[in-house]
């Protein structure tokens, strides 16, 4: 892939620190290419998710043993509907670091390969299960999405009512889920009434330092050989390309 332009006062330094601890891995000048793809994909990803894909696609090719790389793999391949892609490297960027925060997009991206069975397989892992705060509502709403799949709009409704969500941005994200499940019930006077109470979006400026992984958590990055090698899907994605192909 082409590599996409980058604007020259995009430098390293405006990537979060934590980030670039992750790319310690890499050598120097890699790095720099490679964050600077970064932060490019974190600016775009709400407004044109296809060339932040571009960007994190490249991102992926020069340093995707990188767990923070393939995150951001994942999530530009979501934002454009690339959900086979989406949810394997979900599964990569978990088994690198052993995050879990991650599963409402994986569960949904079953959904949105026709799987809604397979979304509420994840939901009811031990991990999701213990998930807390604006994340566990966020597989709520998956879940209740998943119901409604399955054409159990009753059971959707149910779940999104006792959602108690903190944040207009949250609040605004169930409603929308609601506004789906009430038009499947045929209460469309209601749909209609809710939907146009939810607030509209508000753009947010972007913010200096670009940060798209949570690090807090992390183990420090030791670094490899020959960390500049081409990615090595068999090593890494074995496992997910096995699923893929039953799917």
């Amino acid at each position: 892939m082409e590599a996409p332009e980058i604007p020259e006062e995009i430098t390293y330094g405006d990537l979060d620190r934590a980030v670039r601890a992750r790319l310690r891995t890499l050598s120097k000048d890699n790095a720099e290419d490679v964050g600077r793809h970064l932060i490019m994909a974190g600016n775009l990803i709400d407004i044109d998710p296809e060339l932040a894909y571009r960007h994190a696609q490249v991102a992926a090719q020069r340093g995707g043993r990188v767990d923070v790389v393939r995150e951001a793999a994942a999530l530009t391949a979501y934002a454009t509907g690339r959900y086979a892609e989406a949810l394997r490297e979900f599964r990569t960027v978990r088994r690198l670091g052993g995050d879990v925060a991650h599963l409402p997009l994986m569960a949904d991206c079953e959904r949105g390969l026709g799987r809604p069975e397979r979304a509420l397989a994840i939901a009811d892992e031990p991990d999701a299960r213990s998930l807390r705060g604006d994340v566990a509502v966020e597989m709520q709403i998956v879940i209740a999405g998943a119901r409604l799949d399955m054409g159990d709009a009753e059971a959707a409704h149910l779940l999104l009512s006792r959602i108690v969500p903190q944040g207009e941005d949250l609040q605004a994200r169930v409603d929308e889920a609601r506004v789906a499940v009430l038009r499947a019930l045929g209460r469309d006077d209601e749909a209609d009434g809710l939907e146009a109470a939810i607030p509209e979006a508000v753009e947010e400026d972007i913010e200096d330092d670009i940060l798209l992984y949570d690090t807090a958590e992390l183990p420090e990055p030791e670094p490899e050989e020959d960390a500049d090698d081409e990615i090595d899907d068999d090593e890494i994605d074995d496992e997910a390309s096995t699923d893929e192909e039953r799917a």
